[in-house]
Formats: structure tokens, sequence, C-alpha cells
């Protein structure tokens, strides 16, 4: 797109433009490293890092165009200058890609817990209603019948924009995001106009980034507020619609400034969606679905009660798209679950191993009282805490893991920049009695420990990293698997 014409839609920008230039833009960027010819670079300002000592670079690489807040006559290249660069950031990649999300049905689902399950959920009952879908979130990015591991939950909102393009040429009529409260306080759904939002749980976690619960919540509330009623939308023909867990303490603060509709769902009190008369197996969860004075048989090859409020949660936003609860349940019952999530390892030795990426306290608690009426045996857990992030759950989770294993071995899951037995000592610190609990570093050798303690009487869980396929140290990044680690301790 020519500069001059992507200019018609932003004349809040302050252009500097001394040449009358009209480049070509191809693409927009906030990596210098990946700047080709024709990039609008947009340079802004991280947590770490400002973006502006990368403008030179950039425009040596081939930039054309730089966003910024602060011009730079030195500098090479036009120059758009903005009070707002996260929105703008947002907004001209919106556009310079060709609005892909108006193309779609958007759907953004956040919450501390839960985000991934449900929004796999959604497009597997989308897909199976022959709806084309694309999917943006913490495992892996979904385009066409192409699956891209995720750097992050959400990414940029350059990237974010491109893989919705991406997606809309591929033929998606949905998107389906994971919306990370970082990722709404960092502008990166910016340009975005989601048409349902989801709203799962919301428990301690992030403290280190937003201070307290309740800028937390704010933080997560940023989607609420995002949806606009249809007289004002781009999309008027699409429905408008939050679906938020009742149960949640803190929905009240949350639906603060909604002004669309809701739907509610709930496993505990009165809502538009409640499940009622749940129960679970080793494979299976079935429960009654209550909705406008009806009642639906529901099953999932899913187990536990969270995986209950996460089908609620995808129920209640397909049914706001306008499928039908038939084919919603139809297809509910072949859902299987996202990797990692409760994933079960296959072995010859016939042992009972779980992966779950369980790193916050709630998570942890939620899969461990799901497994513990399951087991026979022992319940044993292997898990350790991520470094530079919130420590004040590293003892809550230690208190969780000795009142609901019979066994715990603390280990390495991130240590990043951290000492990792420091944080293990912090983990400890919530423990009352340390005798069936071990220390052992190394991931790897903790998993085989934990396996060399079991018989097919007992259940294993390995929590806290799921799906990811690396282990962050201060110096180094390794490969690692738990599903491969505890696989190959079997054989």
């Amino acid at each position: 797109m020519k500069l001059f014409e992507l200019l018609k839609h932003f004349p809040e920008l302050v252009v500097y433009n001394p040449q009358k230039l009209n480049p070509n833009i191809t693409n927009i960027t906030c990596h210098s490293q990946k700047v080709a010819p024709g990039s609008l670079f947009v340079a802004k300002r991280g947590a770490k890092e400002d973006g502006n000592r990368y403008s030179i670079d950039a425009v040596n690489r081939g930039a054309v165009v730089v966003l910024t807040e602060i011009i730079n006559p030195e500098l090479n290249a036009v120059q758009l200058k903005s009070t707002n660069i996260l929105e703008a950031e947002g907004k001209l990649a919106h556009v310079l890609y060709g609005k892909p999300s108006d193309t779609m049905l958007m759907v953004g689902v956040t919450g501390t817990s839960g985000k991934t399950t449900t929004a796999y959920a959604i497009r597997h009952i989308f897909e199976m209603a022959k709806i084309h879908s694309g999917l943006i979130g913490t495992v892996e990015y979904i385009v066409g019948g192409v699956r891209i591991p995720a750097e992050r939950t959400t990414p940029d909102a350059p990237t974010t924009h491109q893989l919705l393009y991406d997606m809309a040429k591929a033929g998606a009529k949905a998107g389906v995001m994971e919306v990370s409260s970082h990722a709404l306080c960092q502008g990166r759904v910016e340009g975005i106009e989601f048409d349902i939002a989801a709203f799962t749980n919301l428990t301690h976690e992030h403290l280190d980034y937003h201070k307290s619960m309740e800028e937390y919540c704010d933080a997560k509330n940023l989607l609420i507020r995002s949806l606009v009623p249809k007289e004002l939308a781009a999309k008027p023909h699409k429905p408008k619609c939050a679906v938020v867990n009742s149960d949640s303490p803190w929905l009240s603060r949350f639906l603060e400034g909604l002004r669309v509709d809701k739907l509610t769902y709930s496993i505990l009190a009165q809502a538009d969606l409640q499940a009622k008369n749940i129960a679970f197996s080793k494979q299976k969860t079935t429960f009654e679905l209550h909705y406008k004075n009806r009642k639906y048989s529901v099953e999932i090859p899913l187990v536990g009660l969270f995986n209950v409020e996460n089908m609620l949660a995808a129920i209640g936003v397909t049914l706001a798209s306008g499928l039908s609860l038939d084919v919603i349940i139809a297809a509910c019952k072949t859902f299987k679950g996202p990797p990692g999530r409760l994933e079960r390892v296959e072995n010859s030795k016939g042992l009972q191993i779980y992966i779950d990426y369980a790193h916050k306290e709630d998570a942890l608690k939620n899969v461990l009282q799901t497994l513990r009426p399951c087991t026979k045996g022992k319940l044993i857990v292997v898990f350790g805490c991520g470094g530079d992030r919130d420590r004040e759950k590293r003892p809550r989770m230690g208190q969780i893991a000795e009142s609901l294993a019979d066994l715990v071995i603390l280990t390495s899951d991130n240590p990043r920049s951290e000492e990792p037995q420091a944080i293990i000592e912090e983990i400890k610190k919530g423990f009352k009695d340390f005798q069936k609990q071990y220390d052992i570093l190394d991931r790897k050798e903790a998993i085989a420990f934990a396996l060399s303690k079991a018989t097919a009487e007992d259940i294993v869980l390995i929590a806290g990293k799921g799906h990811e396929k690396k282990q962050e140290f201060f110096d180094r990044v390794i490969p690692f698997d738990d599903v491969l680690v505890a696989y190959e301790a079997t054989l």
C-alpha cells in the first residue's frame, strides 16, 4: 500500500516527509531484525528496550517509514508521529493488511486459566459445523492447514494482523484468539473489532506485572470494554456478546463498561447456561446442560470440573455465534483437548502419566483435585515454578501440592535468571511436612525418579510446562519436552 493511501485513514498522525516521498509499504514490524525493504518500522518503548534506538538500523535494513513518538530530522525516512503509539501500531497494521478481522467473526478468550482449552474447543465446534476457523493462542497459531509454534499467547500487533490476513486469505470465516492481560495492556489487539468475548476466571497470577488483583481484573476488562454495539460496529451484521463465568467473584467488576448482551454460564448457581448432575470417569465427563428451561445431555472426552467450565464457555460462544445446540453438543463429544492439558503419555509399562501446563496455583489445585478421585494408589506430582515471574504464588503452590498429593518432587521449570534451588526453597515455604517431598533440580532426573516410584495403581502428574518444547536458563535455552522425556523414561 502506498504511504499517501494509508495516511488517508490517519489524519491524526503528524507526518515528517520533507521530500514528499510516497513509498510502497509492504509490511509493518516493531523488530528491527525483521525489517525488509518496504517495511514500516514501529519505534516504541518497551519494558526493557526503546525502539527509537534501532530506527537507524531499521532504515539501513530497508524501512521506508518509521512510526515514532519523537521526530528525528536526521533519519533518512518518512516519519509518522503519534501520541499513542500502541494504538497507532495496531490500527496501521489493521489497515495495511486490508482489515482482515473485519471479514471474520472474531472471538477473544481471556481469563487466568482455561483460555487455551476454551479457544481450542470453540475452534473445534466451528470446524465441525463447517465454519473454517483460525486460532491464535498459547500453544500454536493455526492458519489454514499450517500450525506455527507460538512464541507467546498473543503476539505483537503487526504479527497478529498479518496472521489474521493469512487466515482470511486461506478462507477462514472465524478467528479465535486467546487474549492475555499483557496483550490488552500493551495494545497487541488494537485494531481488532471483537464480536464475542469469553471470560473464564480470574485468580492470583501476573501480580509482578499488574501489582494488584484489581489492576489485573481491570486489564482483563479491557476486552469487554472493546465490544461495541451493532449500531457503532464496523461489522453490524455480526453478533455482539460477552460470554462470562458467573461463578467468578470478580464478575461484576469485570463487566464494568459492558455495552453489548451477555450470556452467563455456571456450575454452581443459576445462569443462562448451567451444568448439573456432573459425572466423571477416567476417560470422559458427562453433565446435564440447562438452557432456556430445557435440558440437554452433554458428553466430553475430558475430565475435571474445570473442563466443564471451559466447555460451557465454548458452548456459550458458539451459541452466541448462531449455531444450534444440537450441532454444538454433537461437536463436544469429539473434542479431545489441546496438547499439554491433562495429556496422557502412552507407555509400555502401563503407568498412568499425565502432562499438564498447570503453572499457576489455581490450575495446579484443579488438576490435582481432578486426579485425586481417580487414583487408586499414590498421586505423585513433579513441578517447579518459573523464574522472573510472580514469586508470591510459589509457597501457595507448595501448600496445594502437599495437601493434595502423596509424593511431591520439586524441580526446575524455566528458572531463567534465578537460581533453581532458590526457587524451590520459596516453594517449600508452603510445606509443613517434608517427609513426602524431594528436591531434584534436573527436570529429566526428577521425572525419571517419579516414574521409578510409580506403579500401575498410581498417577504421576508432571506439571508446569505442558506443550512447551524448551527449557529456559540464565545462559541458555535447551530442547525439553515433558511428554517425550516421560515416554523415554519408561522404555
